[in-house]
């Protein structure tokens, strides 16, 4: 089942809004793949929200890029900004990474014309398995809410 970004803004727009914001806060974020041991990797990264789908775009060669062709499994932290605050909360999406191959112009140019990445460069669109927002409210409860594919949002909460 592919489950994009446009679904878990129809099935839940408030978290899909928060989601994107908090992405939106920063340019750079972190991507974690697997390495071929098996082993994670982490690395810094651009994500861009388009047509309902969240896009990651690569440098050629891009170790992450040799991960994610291997093994689609990643996992997307948003960058927390400076200090403890987190405004917005903390959000990170898990998912596995399709590539787009270079002969599906039409996606690609449309990317190309909305981010202009430095080319060549590869292009994943993302299906979606988990987004969580960690967030603490009134100074003292520590939530969490978790997204899963045709689920409702689960509401945990921690004192």
């Amino acid at each position: 089942m592919h489950t994009n970004w446009a679904a878990l803004v129809a099935a839940e727009p408030d978290l899909a809004k928060t989601v994107e914001e908090r992405f939106a806060a920063y340019t750079h974020h972190v991507l974690a793949t697997l390495r071929k041991d098996g082993s994670p990797r982490t690395t810094g990264l651009e994500v861009r929200f388009l047509d309902g789908e969240l896009w990651l775009g690569m440098m050629p060669g891009s170790l992450k890029a040799l991960d994610l062709r291997r093994d689609p499994r990643f996992a997307l932290q948003a960058n927390p900004g400076d200090g403890t605050g987190m405004g917005g909360g903390d959000v990170r999406i898990s998912g596995r990474a399709v590539e787009v191959p270079d002969d599906d112009t039409g996606t690609r140019r449309r990317y190309v014309e909305e981010v202009e990445p430095p080319e060549p460069f590869h292009l994943f669109r993302t299906e979606l398995t988990e987004v969580v927002r960690t967030r603490v409210e009134d100074d003292k409860h520590l939530v969490v809410q978790v997204w899963k594919p045709g689920e409702p949002v689960r509401a945990l909460r921690r004192t």
